[in-house]
């Protein structure tokens, strides 16, 4: 019979070569998702990956079309649901669906689905595609044609380059602020890259100056934001590139990297009042000097109103600015939406965990008696410093802020170090705490307790905080570094949460509360990074606090996109009154600033001020409670999770009843099937049969005694039952045919209903005893009455 794989041979490629289709531009057979991991019982597998028949490209950088082919025997359109399904992720807008011999093509710009004897030309299709791509010169057609950056080792995904093309075409366009909205973990910098190569490299500038390459400005908040992607990502731009610090304005270069903080004039708390005043450095540009402004992490404040950054942005007004975020919509975050308008794309968290590309979480949460009850000082007690604490009901949100509680610090230290010892002890692990100085508290405790382990490597440990400076800088970029083993844990509260490209952390620990949902999603996203070659296929969340457990919980978690009105864009939108130098203005001058280092908040207390927070030393403190949560297999909801209650309930969505299972599970290919369903959603049978104590039970009514209730009979007594009450059926056969059948059933009693496989079961003893394969064929007179008499025994074994 006539395959898929006949059809594109024999008739698919001959007609694409007749179109114009060349080998360059044909992707046959081509993947595009990685298969989403799954992790059920300590079993860590792959589901299958998404892979198109035909993808069909213009350029190396520009698909237009996806082809799904079906056997010549269907109908010319019965692959086209699918076509249209990965066209959609893929973002293309032609699909088509051929046997070979006639072609069906859906056109997503009109709707139009039409019958065709010949594919149309590449040229064809990319004509159809300018007129709805907003490109409407050939310069600009031309442009966003220019070829990506060709990286070997980090080739764009599928969702990277449409992020890239639609940017591109935007800004090509002329909109003058867009925003891209990835996940953590997703590769945002990546995109940022082929997004300024395709811009610099076609000379594009916001001045339409044909002679000359655009002035670009990368944009974040911390140090090790610019330092990473100006260092490594950005490095084909060699000389081009320039961080702007130290005072020095520098107006030769191209790709400038920058944080707010460079740019902005010290806090006015900390400048010499008797001084003249220091004028903001980014004032030594000119307002018209860069022609596109990239804005990474743009969620953490700089488009708010209120904002000091924002004035940043207000003055270079004349370039386009591009915010690049991980956080989708929400009320906290609303001023980055308004500001840059609604993202022209997102790929979200559950895209990536479902394409494969992010790791699946296991949240363990865990309850001190503190924690769950609260925790009340006694009569007149005393803190660490000779102050009586007030006699109050304290609450895990007071923990830390109001009263740090030595004892409770000491039992999460001491609960994560045990298991550590159970799973994996150089698993690199992040703990988030609430402020430096429970960071430094977590860290003593951490390191006392791996005492054995810190005398071998007394990085083992180690704060990563804004004091710690430079050192906590190098701790962190050990962390990073995958072929280091320390740190293996670092104690840290507000520095780490966004930004960190740690791709073998395996453990994301929440000793504080965190009521921030896009925080929330920036903690996690430390975690999502999956390295196959270093087997980090998942990770797990260890909260002490209950800050995962409600935030998973919360629909907003990983829903639909939220976007803002265009009202509100309008309303909000509109640039602020700031003062603006043009190039004219400025030229030939140079003007410096003091660069302020990364904010930091305060802990210490001067001897006039009184401590913000009471300690308390003494107590005894236990964990009460500890449960594992994990997404189930179908991406559902995050649930406690006990395999024999999740099979249970897969069971009984396959099944309506003992009997429905009974009936498909008789016919082999019917029962093979069901198998591949439960196995592809993490149910493993000998994993159940260890779990019920049964390892002896067939795995039928394995699933009916969970699902059902149903008695848990042994393989042995089922087979028993056969031979005791089925005396009729094997008198059918001849005396050897009989123990042929009997020594089947031995062998079902002894190993399972895999050795019902034919025919290789027949080559096993003892049934290989009465002879070769041939030679048992014929005791049963043919190899279709041998197939008939083991699937009677089958339908026996399994009868009411």
């Amino acid at each position: 019979m006539p395959t898929e794989a006949d059809t594109c041979r024999k008739y698919v490629l001959p007609k694409l070569y007749a179109a114009g289709w060349t080998d360059e531009h044909i992707l046959e057979q081509r993947t595009f998702t990685a298969g989403r991991i799954m992790t059920m019982g300590g079993k860590v597998w792959r589901r299958p990956q998404k892979r198109a028949d035909y993808l069909l490209r213009y350029l190396s950088n520009l698909a237009l079309a996806v082809v799904e082919a079906k056997a010549s025997y269907k109908h010319p359109g019965h692959g086209l649901g699918q076509a249209k399904d990965y066209a959609e992720i893929l973002d293309l807008k032609f699909a088509y669906s051929t046997n070979g011999q006639g072609i069906v093509e859906f056109d997503f710009l009109t709707g139009k689905e039409t019958e065709l004897d010949a594919f149309p030309s590449p040229d064809a299709l990319w004509q159809r595609l300018q007129t709805t791509a907003g490109l409407k010169t050939e310069e600009q057609r031309q442009r966003f044609l220019t070829p990506a950056l060709a990286v070997p080792d980090k080739p764009l995904r599928y969702y990277q380059e449409i992020a890239v093309n639609r940017v591109v075409a935007a800004l090509l366009g002329g909109r003058r602020r867009v925003l891209v909205t990835m996940a953590t973990g997703t590769g945002k910098t990546h995109v940022a890259l082929q997004i300024c190569w395709k811009l610099w490299s076609s000379k594009w500038n916001a001045k339409g100056d044909p002679t000359r390459k655009p002035r670009i400005l990368y944009l974040a908040d911390r140090n090790f934001l610019i330092d990473d992607p100006k260092d490594k990502i950005f490095a084909p731009f060699g000389d081009a590139r320039w961080k702007i610090e130290g005072g020095v304005v520098t107006l030769g270069r191209e790709m400038y990297f920058a944080t707010y903080q460079s740019l902005m004039p010290p806090d006015p708390g900390r400048v010499d009042k008797s001084q003249p005043a220091i004028r903001a450095f980014y004032k030594g540009f000119p307002a018209d000097f860069f022609d596109l402004v990239i804005v990474d992490e743009c969620h953490r404040g700089s488009a708010s109103d209120e904002s000091n950054w924002r004035d940043i942005l207000d003055y270079f007004q004349p370039a386009h600015h591009l915010g690049m975020t991980a956080t989708p919509l929400r009320e906290e975050n609303r001023d980055t939406y308004l500001y840059f308008g609604n993202p022209v794309y997102t790929y979200s968290l559950k895209q990536g965990i479902d394409d494969g590309f992010l790791a699946p979480y296991r949240v363990h949460r865990v309850v001190t008696q503190w924690d769950a009850a609260g925790w009340r000082p006694s009569k007149d007690e005393i803190d660490r410093y000779g102050r009586e604490i007030p006699d109050e009901h304290y609450q895990t949100a007071d923990f830390e802020r109001i009263v740090a509680l030595k004892a409770r610090t000491g039992t999460i230290a001491r609960h994560l170090t045990d298991f550590l010892k159970r799973t994996d002890r150089f698993a690199k692990t992040i703990v988030f705490c609430v402020d430096q100085e429970h960071a430094l508290e977590m860290r003593t405790a951490l390191n006392n307790l791996n005492t054995d382990l810190v005398q071998q490597f007394p990085n083992y440990v180690c704060r990563v905080t804004a004091d710690e400076g430079d050192i906590g800088r190098g701790h962190m970029g050990d962390f990073q570094d995958v072929e280091t083993r320390t740190p293996v844990i670092l104690t840290t509260s507000q520095l780490l949460t966004t930004g960190l490209d740690a791709p073998t952390c395996r453990n994301i620990v929440l000793a504080r509360l965190v009521n921030s949902m896009v925080e929330f999603k920036q903690i996690i996203g430390r975690g999502t990074r999956v390295r196959d070659d270093y087997g980090k296929f998942s990770f797990n969340i260890l909260d002490y606090t209950g800050t995962a457990t409600r935030n998973f919980a919360d629909p907003a978690f990983d829903g639909e996109p939220a976007f803002a009105s265009q009202e509100e864009i309008d309303a909000r939108g509109e640039i602020r009154k700031t003062e603006v130098l043009t190039t004219e203005d400025i030229e030939g001058t140079e003007e410096g600033a003091r660069v302020v280092g990364e904010e930091k908040p305060t802990f210490g207390d001067g001897p006039n001020k009184p401590r913000r927070k009471y300690y308390y030393d003494g107590g005894q403190v236990e964990i009460v409670a500890e449960l594992v949560h994990e997404l189930d297999a179908d991406d559902k909801q995050l649930r406690v999770v006990k395999l024999a209650d999740y099979t249970a309930e897969k069971v009984r969505a396959l099944c309506t009843s003992p009997e429905d299972l009974r009936a498909r599970w008789i016919d082999g290919e019917e029962r093979a099937d069901i198998i591949c369903q439960f196995a592809d959603r993490g149910i493993d049978f000998p994993q159940l049969a260890s779990l019920t104590g049964r390892p002896d039970a067939d795995p039928f009514d394995l699933l009916c005694h969970l699902a059902f209730n149903a008695p848990l009979l042994t393989r042995r007594q089922r087979a028993d039952r056969v031979k005791k009450k089925e005396v009729a059926f094997f008198r059918f056969f001849s005396p050897e045919a009989r123990e042929i059948l009997d020594g089947l059933l031995e062998k079902y009693a002894a190993d399972g209903e895999v050795q019902f496989t034919l025919p290789d079961v027949l080559k096993l003893p003892p049934i290989s005893q009465h002879g070769n394969v041939n030679e048992i064929i014929g005791k049963f007179g043919g190899a279709d009455a041998l197939r008939e008499a083991v699937k009677k025994l089958e339908s026996l074994l399994y009868a009411a």
